[in-house]
């Protein structure tokens, strides 16, 4: 019988997961390893695009402790995030002042839904089952790649600050 121990700790499936940033680069959730991740689906036009700005601020606030904040644009929800790479760069880096890593439109409900979503949802299913209801819902993810918390598109950046902070204190 052989058997073999590794030292390295298993990779989650949040760790296995790819995606693309806003300019073409593939990207893996890996590069996040040891980090507390917040997922977000955005949208230029939305209601809830201001929120942008207290997404920023947790970023620049947290980030030294190991915070990352990752937006992923998507035009499911009544065609709010209808521009392409330019103008979602327009919204967020000049109107917001965003600098955390921001990713190329996705889907994130349906047949076509990006994986990290379709794992997320499996993962954390919200008040809709596993569907996501509206942009900006929140997903927390843990130093060791276990989601821990969804957040409803309503709950604002500020209000999330408690359970950030207790992930990143773990």
């Amino acid at each position: 019988m052989n058997c073999f121990y590794s030292q390295e700790p298993a990779m989650t499936p949040f760790y296995q997961l790819t995606a693309t940033r806003l300019r073409g680069q593939p990207l893996s959730m890996a590069d996040y390893a040891g980090k507390v991740v917040l997922v977000v689906n955005t949208a230029s036009h939305c209601g809830f695009t201001p929120q942008y700005a207290g997404l920023e601020a947790l970023y620049k606030k947290y980030a030294a402790q190991g915070l990352v904040v990752l937006g992923f644009p998507c035009n499911q929800f009544g065609k709010q995030e209808p521009g392409g790479a330019d103008e979602i760069e327009q919204t967020c880096h000049v109107n917001y002042g965003v600098s955390f890593p921001m990713f190329e439109k996705v889907d994130v409900n349906g047949p076509a839904a990006h994986p990290l979503f379709r794992y997320l949802k499996q993962a954390l299913p919200g008040v809709l089952g596993g569907r996501i209801k509206w942009n900006f819902t929140k997903f927390l993810i843990g130093r060791d790649g276990t989601p821990l918390t969804r957040f409803a598109p309503f709950t604002t950046p500020e209000k999330m600050e408690a359970s950030i902070v207790a992930a990143l204190t773990r």
